[in-house]
């Protein structure tokens, strides 16, 4: 009986050491697993980590353009009020303005600028007319306290509308109604509007030979800068754009037939008047109504 007791008490702690054993397999086996993944784990979240601060960033850009934008919307809505106001002014001013507006012809300008001043235009003589072949000058500039000449364009509507003005009771001459109505079929919108173009050439002239002083005119200037001086202070001109007959010389508006077609079609169509002072034929440049 001692004897089999003895032999299951071995039995028993036999079994208790082999179930201790495996308690330790396992709890080895365990241990080197956690020390295996770690590595992996800890890569993990330093991914997760950078994702997330990536993401803050963009969020505070996300809020500084928002920022940006909400303190631009003033700036933009006064903008959008001086566009609506210009837009309007310009509708106002296309009521006066044709289809086609021919460039400015400056030949003139540049013989009235070497008339003023001989020097400096004979040193700037060959730039001057090369500049002038590449770009035109452009249209009289306003000054302080001086209004430029009008560019009263002629629409396409009104020069059609001619065809029974020339029967009026100013033309009383037969043989001189036939030449009218015959150059009136010569002309186009582009010859006139490019006339009324150069008649304002012809007044801004005139008015620079009268306010230049008498050292910036040339000798041979001087006298018909005299000579335009009385007339501007004719009550008929006074205060107003004008030029003479013999100022016609082109480019575009001659003294010729052609010419004389085109002042007539202008005087009717109210964008010039004329009067006679001594010997000279003022045409005088009329403002729109």
């Amino acid at each position: 009986m001692e004897a089999e007791k003895a032999g299951a008490s071995l039995d028993s702690l036999v079994s208790g050491f082999n179930s201790r054993i495996s308690e330790l397999q396992e709890l080895v086996i365990a241990r080197n697993t956690i020390q295996c993944t770690r590595p992996s784990s800890v890569t993990d979240l330093s991914a997760v980590d950078a994702a997330v601060k990536a993401m803050e960033v963009q969020v505070q850009a996300i809020k500084d353009r928002v920022r940006d934008e909400t303190l631009a919307i003033p700036k933009a809505k006064k903008l959008i009020d001086a566009s609506l106001k210009q837009q309007r002014i310009l509708k106002d001013m296309s009521i006066y303005a044709p289809a086609h507006v021919p460039e400015r012809m400056s030949m003139l300008n540049l013989d009235t600028n070497r008339c003023l001043f001989p020097e400096s235009s004979q040193q700037n003589a060959g730039s001057g007319i090369s500049k002038l072949e590449e770009d035109p000058a452009p249209p009289p500039k306003e000054k302080k306290g001086r209004l430029a000449p009008p560019l009263w364009f002629l629409s396409a509507e009104e020069l059609d509308s001619l065809s029974s003005c020339f029967a009026s009771k100013e033309e009383t001459d037969f043989e001189s109604l036939k030449t009218q109505i015959y150059m009136r079929g010569r002309l186009t919108l582009e010859k006139v509007n490019a006339a009324i173009n150069d008649m304002a050439t012809y007044a801004e002239a005139n008015y620079q030979l009268i306010a230049a002083p008498k050292k910036n005119v040339a000798g041979d200037r001087w006298e018909k800068a005299l000579e335009i001086r009385d007339i501007a202070m004719h009550e008929a001109v006074k205060g107003k754009h004008f030029f003479l007959e013999t100022d016609m010389k082109g480019p575009s508006l001659k003294l010729d037939n052609t010419g004389k077609a085109i002042l007539t079609v202008l005087r009717h169509l109210g964008r010039v008047s004329e009067t006679r002072i001594g010997h000279h034929r003022v045409i005088i440049l009329l403002n729109p109504h």
